[in-house]
């Protein structure tokens, strides 16, 4: 039997807050929404809850009051919130969540990304694209499966800039040429609900909806937000002719993009705030 080894007051202390849970980004950001959208507690939501609330939902009013006169319409819906992925790079927080009985947002069930930016110990800030759930694409994966495992936190700020390399030159810029620089061939993993996995399921895609005359094009990047493997970038640009919001989560692995997921949605004409979409 080994012998104990005595603690130092620091390393206690350090147990302790572990323990407990540090008051960290993500954990502020998964605190408000489960007083949100599983407890349906409006006084913890209001202690998370920054007063101005910076909201970017085009369909929600700025501010804490909206959301938190809201909470008993959302506990009598029966709402279910199913977080799959958590990444948090600074002050910013995203979240890769399905909301089920989800009609009070328009759909039974929606799939989303929600960016959380935190100050001062609250969520000050959100943007958010939701969709409906659609079924498996033709690969069989689904909008929300696949890796969760957070790794290479070393190599947070080169796979950053890998993303945002590959999303101005060949989302943006167009130079489709350059795709095997970025994309793991065909052990590229595609969860769009309409595109199959690898390099060619990627240009399938691009040829059938180019030759319904469908067109996508990416204007401009508005943040890109890492930890480790995980990279999301949230972009401006059109989809179909329509002003449109495409928000990605990549995953990177040996310096290249080996999965993708992303939440598509079209940017309206008239907001409930004048914060804009983004």
């Amino acid at each position: 039997m080994k012998p104990s080894i005595p603690l130092t007051a620091a390393a206690v202390a350090a147990t302790l807050a572990g323990s407990a849970g540090a008051e960290t980004p993500a954990n502020i950001a998964r605190e408000m929404m489960q007083a949100v959208f599983t407890t349906f507690d409006t006084e913890a939501a209001r202690d998370l809850l920054a007063e101005n609330y910076i909201q970017h939902n085009p369909a929600v009013p700025t501010g804490r009051a909206p959301i938190i006169g809201f909470i008993p319409a959302l506990k009598e819906s029966g709402v279910a919130l199913t977080t799959h992925r958590t990444i948090s790079d600074g002050p910013f927080v995203v979240m890769h969540n399905s909301y089920d009985n989800a009609q009070l947002f328009g759909a039974d069930n929606l799939v989303g990304f929600d960016v959380f930016r935190i100050e001062n110990g609250k969520v000050a800030e959100h943007w958010d694209n939701l969709t409906t759930r659609t079924p498996d694409n033709p690969s069989g994966h689904s909008q929300t499966d696949g890796e969760t495992r957070i790794s290479d936190l070393d190599k947070t700020k080169e796979n950053k800039a890998l993303v945002q390399d590959f999303v101005d030159t060949v989302l943006i810029r167009g130079d489709m040429a350059r795709l095997g620089d970025f994309i793991d061939g065909n052990a590229y993993v595609q969860h769009n609900s309409q595109i199959g996995d690898g390099l060619d399921g990627l240009g399938a895609a691009l040829t059938a909806m180019a030759k319904q005359g469908i067109t996508m094009k990416y204007d401009r990047i508005h943040q890109v937000i890492g930890e480790g493997n995980f990279v999301f970038t949230m972009s401006e640009g059109q989809f179909a002719e329509k002003p449109t919001a495409f928000f990605d989560l990549f995953r990177v692995e040996n310096g290249k993009i080996a999965e993708h997921w992303d939440v598509i949605s079209e940017i309206p004409s008239e907001m409930a705030h004048q914060n804009g979409k983004f």
